[in-house]
């Protein structure tokens, strides 16, 4: 079964050490990197939602749910809207439906509007990633002609 649960002392150094395949790392920046990330929307007026996923009792993932980023370049879409800022599962644990299981689970919690309400939720990705976009539609997200970077905005409402 597939949780959300928050990152702890206890739990922080299994979230750290997950990784994507080496041909994946260009996709998603490391959890280390992201959770210090999440400091720094907190500190600046911003609503991070770090969780490690996991699998029954095992750490398999990563997500980064965002509400009202600042500091960075934004699409139009992002005013009070909800972010999945970053989604990863560990590549020993990829191709098992865990991805899919853990979007259920991250929609269901951003449908709480834990930071406020909101129409829409968005994610960012690079065209290539093709496994990333394959999901993101089948759940009902659609770019939305934005790009942000090198990357493509797809877009659901909530």
């Amino acid at each position: 079964m597939i949780t959300l649960r928050k990152i702890t002392l206890e739990n922080r150094r299994d979230i750290f050490n997950l990784e994507v395949s080496e041909d994946q790392r260009r996709f998603v920046a490391s959890n280390l990197s992201s959770v210090a990330s999440c400091y720094v929307l907190a500190t600046n007026g911003g609503h991070p939602f770090p969780f490690a996923i996991y699998a029954d009792e095992q750490p398999i993932g990563f997500v980064m749910i965002t509400y009202r980023i600042t500091g960075y370049e934004l699409p139009t879409i992002a005013d009070d809207s909800y972010c999945i800022l970053r989604l990863m599962i560990d590549k020993q644990y990829q191709n098992r439906g865990y991805g899919r299981e853990a979007m259920k689970k991250i929609l269901e919690f951003i449908r709480t509007f834990p930071a406020g309400p909101a129409q829409y939720c968005w994610i960012c990705y690079k065209d290539d990633n093709v496994p990333a976009k394959r999901l993101y539609e089948s759940f009902g997200f659609r770019d939305n002609g934005e790009v942000l970077g090198d990357e493509l905005i797809t877009v659901m409402q909530l």
